[in-house]
This record gives structure tokens, C-alpha cells and sequence, in this order.
């Protein structure tokens, strides 16, 4: 080999590892100058052809031309490599994470009866409760008889029940349910003991004022087992209101009472604080009803065709509405169903914040 093919052959080595040595466009720009420009490294070679015989210039001039596309492709080829990673980080630091909630809600607000049986459903849940479903337009027999009404029990009279022109298998008118009930009925006649359900869901009355609308809500739990008792309801209650208030402590008072479908049957009372115009759970010397309570009656059972001899069991309801009007600060509950969507915005949820025992449920 003779000494200029060498020095060609030595020179491409170089060249070439500098350019896969360039970290950026501009050291790149630089050994594209320093090689190829007019006073670079290869050009001035090829500016020597001139002064080289026939044989030399037929012998070099292949060598410099190969010498000089192969340095120019491999510019070229590292500075695509370039513009590919620079894309590439550019379409990265734009890239959206879809699984994070934005700063703001975009698709609308949660409706606070909405977030509040989603924050019961997990509370409940967490201590065991499943959630079962019933219709809203309910037979005599589920929405009364079944929960032993009597046959001219006052809850059954027009001022209190919506009934419907429709009757059913018996003859009986069906009613627009007055509570969440029925769903207890519902479950003890498809499922056997031991039971422990939640349900939730509309109920309807003819009763209208700042804390009664003719439309509301219900949450009622069932517990069938053979060994439940009061002091067992006690304690679901009290973990359940500490949960939902997110409070340390709470007192509940039980005071007798009377519901058909009860026996004993108890209204519950929670402490509360009514000073500065408003209520706070857990705290002070007051007591506000919040619940009704009791070990299920017998009839309710054998009605059910369940064995009172052997099954017992206790239920509970709240409403659903006014505890959110408790924790949440809402004055009246018309406004809940006057579909402002002024009041929505300012009380309703973002859909991403769904709510979870570990982060709180509020």
C-alpha cells in the first residue's frame, strides 16, 4: 500500500470516529467544516489532484471521491440521528398521562347524593356489606305487608304513599316505595341466611319543606345471621358515622321506639355541637336524630320465610340526603332537585376524586 492510500485510509478513520463521537449539531457542524469546507481536511486533498499526473490522478482521484461521500453520508446519517432524538424527547415532554386527573374537571361535577352513597358503598363495604338493587315502583306486599303493616296502618293512607293505578297478582295497587325497604324484603326472599346487605337508592312521600322533599334518598342495611344482636348494631353504627363524619369519636344515644317492622326498635341520636349556626358531629353537648335502628321483627322474617326460631338479625336507614346536608353544610333540601347548575358547581365533586377509606372519603 502506498503511502497516500494510507494517509486517505488513516484520515477516513479519524473523520469517521469523530463524527460518532458528536454529541450535538453544532460539534457535528464543526467536522463537516473542518473536513469538507473550503479549507478542510478532505477538500484540500482534493484541490492536489491538479498537480498529479494521469496515472496518479486515475489512481487517487476514485479514493478521494469515495473518501469524500463516505465522510458526507456519515454527517448526513448523524445528523438524522439527531433530529430523531430530539423529536423523540420532544414528543415526550408533550405526552399526556391519561390515568392522572387533571388540575380541573373537564367532564362536569359528581352530584353530592351521588358522592355520598359512593363514600356509604365503600364505608359498608369495607365492613363486609354487599350492595343489592330494587325498583322503584313496589307491590303492596314488599313496600307494607311483608314489613308488618297492618292493614289500616296510617303510612299506608293517601297523605303519606303515592300509589298507582296498576295493581298487582292480588289485586293490591302498587305504590311508589316509601322507603328502601322492600330491597330487604326482596333479599331475604332470594338469598338464605346468614344475610348482610346495604341498599340505597330513591323513595318518595307526599311531604315537602326545607328538609323533606317528596322525592329522596335512603340508605337501609340488613344483617341475618344467628347471633346478631343490638350491641352488634351499636358498634356498625358507630364505625360507619365515625367513617363518614371522619371524625376520632362519636356518642350515639339510642332512644326507644316504635317500627312495625322492629322490635326492639330504637331512633338514634348522634353528639353534636349546634354552636355558630352550625352542626358538627362529634363534639359538644347536643344530640341530633340522625337514624332509626332496630332488631328485625319476627313476622318480618316468617314472612320472608325465614325461621325466627332460628335467624335473628337487626336493620338500619338513613337518609341519604340529609347526612349529606350534615357534612357537607347544606341549608335545604329542595335544592338538591331545583337543577341549578350554579349550586352544582359550587357543591358538586370532580369525577376524578373518587373517594376511599385510606385517603378519606370527603
Amino acid at each position: 500500500m502506498t503511502a497516500k492510500a494510507a494517509d486517505l485510509q488513516s484520515l477516513e478513520r479519524d473523520l469517521s470516529a469523530r463524527i460518532a463521537a458528536a454529541s450535538d449539531d453544532a460539534s457535528l457542524e464543526a467536522i463537516r467544516v473542518e473536513a469538507l469546507g473550503k479549507q478542510g481536511s478532505v477538500s484540500a486533498l482534493m484541490k492536489t489532484l491538479g498537480s498529479m499526473s494521469p496515472d496518479e490522478r486515475k489512481q487517487f482521484g476514485p479514493k478521494l471521491n469515495a473518501l469524500k461521500e463516505s465522510v458526507s453520508e456519515a454527517i448526513l446519517a448523524k445528523k438524522a440521528a439527531f433530529a430523531e432524538a430530539a423529536l423523540e424527547a420532544q414528543l415526550k415532554s408533550e405526552a399526556l398521562d391519561v390515568t392522572l386527573p387533571p388540575v380541573r374537571p373537564r367532564v362536569g361535577t359528581i352530584h353530592p347524593v351521588s358522592q355520598v352513597m359512593e363514600e356509604l358503598a365503600r364505608i359498608f363495604g369495607e365492613m363486609g356489606f354487599t350492595v343489592e338493587e330494587g325498583p322503584d315502583i313496589e307491590t303492596d306486599f314488599n313496600n307494607f305487608t311483608a314489613l308488618n303493616f297492618p292493614s289500616k296502618h296510617p303510612a299506608r293512607e293517601m297523605h303519606d304513599t303515592f300509589f298507582m293505578n296498576a295493581t298487582d297478582e292480588a289485586g293490591a295497587r302498587k305504590v311508589l316505595r316509601t322507603h328502601t325497604s322492600p330491597v330487604q324484603v326482596r333479599t331475604m326472599l332470594k338469598q338464605k341466611p346468614p344475610i348482610r346487605m346495604i341498599c340505597m337508592g330513591r323513595t318518595y312521600r307526599c311531604d315537602s319543606d326545607s328538609t323533606h322533599t317528596p322525592m329522596f334518598h335512603q340508605i337501609e342495611g340488613l344483617v341475618i345471621d344467628e347471633t346478631s344482636s343490638m350491641a352488634d348494631l351499636k358498634s356498625v353504627l358507630i364505625a360507619a358515622i365515625k367513617a363518614y363524619f371522619e371524625v376520632d369519636d362519636v356518642r350515639l344515644r339510642f332512644r326507644p321506639h316504635h317500627f312495625p317492622f322492629t322490635e326492639p326498635s330504637a331512633e338514634v341520636d348522634v353528639g353534636c355541637d349546634r354552636s355558630g349556626g352550625q352542626i358538627r358531629i362529634g363534639a359538644g353537648a347536643d344530640w341530633l336524630e340522625i337514624l332509626g335502628s332496630g332488631m328485625v321483627h319476627p313476622n318480618v322474617l316468617r314472612n320472608c320465610g325465614i325461621d325466627p326460631e332460628k335467624y335473628q338479625g337487626y336493620a338500619f336507614g338513613m337518609g341519604i340526603d340529609r347526612l349529606a346536608m350534615l357534612k357537607y353544610g347544606m341549608n335545604d333540601l329542595r335544592a338538591f332537585f331545583d337543577a341549578d347548575v350554579r349550586w352544582l358547581k359550587h357543591y358538586g365533586f370532580s369525577p376524578y376524586l373518587l373517594p376511599g377509606l385510606a385517603a378519606g372519603v370527603g
